[in-house]
């Protein structure tokens, strides 16, 4: 499925954020990460899940560089012992890592220590210092022992002057540790917090500045360096600093530290995707993936410059074979709009665009809560009531609770707000999943789990919080849809206390209507995919990445959350004090991020058969209603209609004539198929037998051209549009001219007809409504035409059509607006600007959802008729001149003379098929989709043949 990303349920979406990874090596997981991939789920009581890993860090800090050294234990007494292990020099810590997992890991905060020296060096254990010794002494009041007893638990915390003697295997390297220590502990104990943050990254850039990538890591030596530059490694809460390196065939980053391993390596020809993203609220992120089915990436880089990101980006788009273009949040709207996507699938696609990642917890996915039900004993996903309103944010779902922050809202002095607390942060997010990421909660909470009534609990008692609590309005995450129930289980024995009942915090409770954690999934999974869902989710969407995000609609929706929140919140560059910066992007970091708004239009609901039932009350619900009878002829036809565009590009050339002496403008054909009538510049109407394939008639009504033509029902009448300003009726009975339509003031330049109606477009900027009295004998009397309505245009109207029930009409101008009409009451409901060149020609899909228009520009859009919002755009290197489509793919003539088959939802054209030796100016296919006829500017028609 080229050119679409497959999302797989389950462990995707919190996989960033444990151990276990079943690919290659992944850039994104730091050894001994917290979590339970699947081989973890049955571990033990008391076997430490993993030593040493990143997040042990605080956050913002950096672990520099490590040592192999012995922990001596009563150093110089005759019960001196020694614990081997590594010493972690970190920008804020000292970390002590053994060997024997029966130890505690030591982590020592450079701030509570009062002295760091040699061992023995002025102090009171001179006398015990041997001439070569190794050993670095820190004298500090406060150390933390973490994951003792091998458990994965909240941190010991000791208190009181107390000194500690390392004994490094390397002697020679005491000297500048200490050195560097010393530096880092002047950093840690600066009053203010900007102070310590430009100290230590001015420390980490002179690092980065003294080494740069090891070509040796190359995986071949005649790999052509193409950029290096200092960038970051981003997982879930840390990032590991670096240097990132892309040659014509990898992309490698070697972190400064060698951790988890001295250099991760990309291939470029496996990548699949690239995004920009946005970290921290600046331009600096970068996520590669090599898959089309995962959430997770193979790397996220975060740069120190917004250039070195772009021309990361530029030589990964440019030298990659393989690469697949970014889709647009309109493309993929395109394809659930038609059932291509799951609900679940598309959310997935809206939260990758709009910058949520699973390695960023402060812009993770965000789901919507969709059951309101959580106390029945069954669930009943047919009754509305059993669902959320997803028309409103969760702070809006209580009226009580709404009219109290609507009332605090309005007093509130500029700038206001009207939720204290966001629906996703990293807090929000771990309290789901402390049962599989529980280093990644302690690293969040300082080593500490939260109060026991406060965990994650119960399904029923966090949506009642959701609706009652004063500042809780989290939504959810995608792991409430997926797969894998380990999230709501803890198979890991974690001690999360006790609660107030004396019951201890275990498994989630889960509501009566679920028998088990992987029934309660599936019933989600069911919910969010039911009827009531796809016809209301496009209001949630609105809400979090649409219209309603911002501005005046989102007050009207009762969703505004603190400024800081939003993109463009606030200019990090403008704020001058580093103490305010730091605090600001710490405070913005952990309140949480509102999306990147995709959409500042309405959202187009999905399409799904329900909408048959809605109520008539305008023509686009009316026009939506109309659907196929029940006779066994309509199921055939669509059959055959299927059938010919599963095969559409297997369309060969059967035959060809040249019947006139300029470009043919115009094709009709007789219903039962024997006579075909086109039109010409050449000014002549000609009726071609395709029994015989002998041409029977030639008609000329002036010396000007003609446009277009089209059959009257009854096959007795063809009516031909003229440049001369007129539309001619032919009577093939009689074989004269009928009648003459003296309508507009220039050049008539197409027309359509149906049920008694005459729609006539001209160069002098109008589409006219008649109303067409038939002849009561044909031949015999004169049609009778009032005009019914004016459609005023600022330019020339170069094309025009229906929709199936001619409640719609959309038409295409000179300067490239597509503008769509209501026809029952002569109203313009949309005017879009979406060519750069004249329209050439326009169509509503099947179901009357959406237009295509192409123009002169070479482009193909996709509009949705009941927004008006442009959702798809594909582009060729020259003018399709006209076209026909199903809704899906689209059979274009191209300005070459090739017909070319485009699969709108692949976003890719998937045939290019050789036919006429000038452009392709008119295309005719019958109702059953299996006769295709075409004009061109070779003065040829060409009859196309199936292949199935």
């Amino acid at each position: 499925m080229t050119g679409q990303a497959r999302f797989h349920r389950g462990a995707e979406a919190c996989r960033a954020i444990r151990q276990c990874r079943s690919r290659r090596p992944r850039a994104a997981h730091p050894e001994g990460r917290a979590g339970s991939g699947r081989g973890s789920r049955h571990a033990s009581p008391g076997v430490r899940r993993g030593g040493f890993s990143l997040l042990l860090l605080n956050l913002e800090e950096y672990y520099f560089e490590q040592h192999r050294a012995n922990h001596i234990l009563h150093k110089g007494s005759h019960h001196e012992r020694k614990i081997r292990g590594s010493l972690k020099i970190c920008s804020k810590s000292v970390i002590f890592e053994p060997d024997s997992i029966s130890q505690p890991i030591i982590k020592i905060p450079l701030r509570d220590c009062i002295k760091i020296g040699k061992h023995g060096e002025n102090g009171a254990n001179r006398h015990f210092t041997k001439a070569k010794s190794g050993g670095i002494s820190l004298i500090f009041s406060q150390v933390y022992f973490i994951k003792e007893h091998n458990v994965v638990a909240p941190y010991k915390i000791e208190r009181g002057k107390m000194e500690y003697v390392f004994e490094l295997d390397v002697p020679g390297k005491v000297e500048d540790v200490v050195e560097t220590l010393l530096q880092l502990h002047r950093a840690s104990c600066l009053d203010k917090l900007g102070d310590q943050t430009a100290m230590i990254t001015a420390i980490l850039q002179s690092r980065l500045a003294r080494t740069s990538f090891d070509k040796n890591r190359f995986q071949n030596i005649s790999e052509k360096l193409h950029m290096e530059c200092k960038a970051e490694m981003v997982t879930p809460l840390v990032t590991n600093p670096g240097h990132v390196c892309i040659t014509d065939t990898n992309l490698y980053f070697q972190p400064l530290n060698g951790y988890p391993k001295p250099v991760v390596q990309i291939t470029l020809q496996d990548v699949r995707r690239i995004y920009k993203r946005r970290h921290g609220l600046m331009p600096l992120g970068l996520e590669v993936f090599c898959t089309e089915d995962d959430l997770c990436s193979d790397i996220y880089l975060k740069f120190y410059e917004p250039q070195d990101r772009d021309d990361l980006y530029f030589y990964i788009a440019t030298y990659l074979e393989h690469h697949v273009a970014e889709h647009t949040a309109e493309s993929y709207m395109l394809q659930w709009q038609r059932g291509h996507l799951s609900n679940y699938q598309y959310l997935l696609h809206l939260n990758n665009l709009a910058d949520r990642s699973c390695n960023d917890l402060s812009q993770y996915p965000v789901f919507p809560w969709i059951i309101h039900d959580y106390s029945s004993s069954e669930l009943d996903l047919s009754n509305p009531g059993t669902f959320r309103d997803l028309s409103k944010p969760v702070g809006a779902l209580n009226k009580e609770r709404l009219e109290r922050l609507l009332t605090r809202y309005q007093e509130m002095p500029e700038p206001k707000f009207m939720y204290g607390s966001h629906y996703s942060s990293p807090g929000y997010v771990l309290f789901y999943l402390v049962r599989i990421a529980p280093e990644y909660m302690l690293c969040l909470q300082n080593g500490r789990f939260d109060n026991a009534d406060r965990m994650f609990n119960s399904i029923a008692e966090t949506w009642k919080n959701c609706l009652d609590g004063a500042t809780d309005f989290k939504e959810l995450i995608p792991e409430f849809y997926g797969d894998d129930v380990s999230f709501l289980v803890n198979s890991l024995k974690l001690d999360l206390g006790k609660r107030q009942g004396g019951q201890m915090v275990d498994d989630v409770e889960l509501p009566p209507w679920a028998s088990s954690p992987e029934d309660f999934l599936q019933k989600s999974k069911d919910a969010l995919e039911s009827n009531y869902v796809s016809e209301h989710l496009h209001e949630w969407i609105d809400l979090i990445f649409g219209y309603k995000q911002k501005g005046s609609d989102a007050v009207g929706a009762h969703n505004v959350f603190h400024p800081l929140t939003y993109e463009g919140g606030v200019d990090l560059n403008s704020i001058q004090d580093p103490d305010e910066k730091v605090a600001m992007l710490t405070q913005i970091l952990e309140f949480g991020q509102t999306p990147k708004q995709l959409f500042v239009t309405p959202h187009p609901r999905r399409i799904t058969p329900k909408f048959k039932s809605l109520s008539q009350t305008s023509s686009y619900n009316a026009s939506m209603a109309d659907s196929p009878g029940e006779e066994s002829f309509e199921d055939l036809t669509e059959e055959s209609k299927t059938l010919a565009w599963n095969n559409i590009t297997k369309l060969q050339l059967h035959e060809h004539y040249k019947i006139h002496k300029e470009a043919v403008t115009g094709i009709t054909v007789s219903r039962n198929g024997s006579s075909v009538f086109t039109t010409s510049q050449d000014s002549t109407l000609k009726m071609f037998s395709k029994e015989s394939k002998m041409l029977q008639r030639s008609i000329s009504f002036s010396n000007m051209a003609l446009s277009s033509c089209l059959l009257l029902p009854g096959d007795a009448t063809v009516i031909t549009s003229s440049w001369d300003n007129n539309v001619y009726f032919y009577s093939i009975a009689f074989g004269r001219r009928q009648d003459t339509l003296m309508g507009h003031d220039d050049a008539v330049s197409k027309i359509c007809w149906h049920d008694n109606r005459l729609y006539s477009a001209s160069w002098d900027s109008t589409v006219k409504v008649w109303s067409g009295v038939p002849a009561e004998m044909p031949g015999t009397k004169r049609h009778h035409f009032d005009l019914l309505a004016e459609l005023e245009h600022d330019v020339s109207v170069d094309t025009i059509s229906l929709n199936a029930a001619s409640t719609l009409l959309v038409s295409g101008t000179k300067e490239g607006t597509v503008n769509i009409w209501d026809l029952t009451t002569a109203t313009l409901m949309h005017q879009i600007p979406c060519h750069s060149g004249i329209v050439c020609d326009t169509a509503f899909s099947p179901d009357s959802r959406h237009v295509l228009s192409t123009g002169t520009d070479g482009c193909l859009n996709v509009i949705d008729v009941q927004t008006g919002m442009l959702i798809s755009s594909m582009t060729s290197d020259e003018p399709q001149r006209c076209f026909v489509w199903d809704g899906n793919s689209v059979l274009s003539g191209s300005q070459s003379g090739e017909l070319l088959v485009w699969d709108l939802l692949g976003a890719k054209i998937s045939e290019r098929i050789q036919g006429h030796t000038g452009a392709v100016t008119c295309i005719w296919m019958n109702e059953q989709c299996s006769s295709i006829i075409t004009g061109g500017e070779d003065r040829q028609i060409i009859f196309w043949k199936l292949q199935y």
